[in-house]
């Protein structure tokens, strides 16, 4: 009888074992680029992000990635001109990741340390505020994450033979559901 038992006290372990680890996918996203030029503003907005977060021993690790292509500002000629500027044909996906306490999706907000490749370069930034609001099963993020054209060695462009300024903060918003 004890034979009998052990495999089965085994199996029921590792079965606890591995529903302590548990996934979260991304249902929305809108992410918005913004730039200013000294005769005018320009936002650009993608709603195409993909994502997953793979929770185990209490951390979380997400990966986020959105082509390039699919930030609208409401004018292909300047959106081509993005293209171009960024190397959109040559890298044309923008990853994040961010490893996050499993706690976060309870607290009201989180302090995330980011890794995001663009332009064939990679930016670290540290300690970026997200506003966390859960609604049901969903835990929606907000939060702006300040990039500038520097920190992907981007030539700032320009218009009439003025630059767009450095900052190109990055408006985040997305809903998350566990998987």
């Amino acid at each position: 009888m004890n034979k009998k038992i052990l495999p089965l006290f085994l199996l029921l372990a590792l079965s606890n074992l591995f529903a302590a680890d548990h996934q979260w996918v991304l249902k929305e996203s809108t992410l918005t680029y913004h730039v200013s030029h000294p005769l005018h503003q320009t936002e650009g907005v993608s709603h195409a992000a993909r994502g997953k977060g793979i929770c185990h021993e209490g951390q979380c690790d997400f990966l986020i990635a959105v082509p390039v292509k699919t930030f609208d500002s409401g004018d292909s000629n300047r959106d081509l001109h993005m293209l171009q500027v960024t190397r959109g044909a040559e890298f044309p996906m923008v990853t994040v990741r961010t490893r996050l306490p499993e706690s976060a999706s309870t607290a009201a907000t989180v302090k995330a340390d980011l890794e995001v490749q663009f332009a064939g370069q990679t930016a670290h930034y540290q300690q970026i505020t997200f506003e966390i609001v859960k609604q049901g099963n969903e835990t929606r993020l907000t939060g702006t994450i300040p990039a500038t054209l520097a920190d992907f060695k981007i030539d700032p462009p320009s218009l009439l033979t003025l630059p767009v300024k450095n900052d190109i903060p990055i408006r985040v918003e997305m809903t998350w559901s566990p998987q």
